[in-house]
């Protein structure tokens, strides 16, 4: 069996490589629907997750500026 190897060329630079010393932020992880009580709690797990959502965008977003 051959195997034919194809050659892409982009005319758009190579993404720098990963900065091991400002690593991408995580995104936080979804709570599962299990973990919520449905009791209606002032601080629900879902509450708990949007706020970390909402501190990883602005986390995402600061680091994208600074590996543009």
């Amino acid at each position: 069996m051959t195997v034919d190897r194809i050659t892409v060329s982009s005319s758009e630079p190579a993404a720098p490589a990963p900065d091991p010393a400002d690593p991408a932020p995580v995104r936080p992880v979804e709570p599962d629907a299990a973990d919520c009580c449905g009791e209606g709690c002032v601080r629900c797990v879902y509450d708990v997750y949007e706020d970390a959502l909402e501190r990883y965008r602005i986390a995402l977003a600061a680091w994208q500026e600074r590996h543009r």
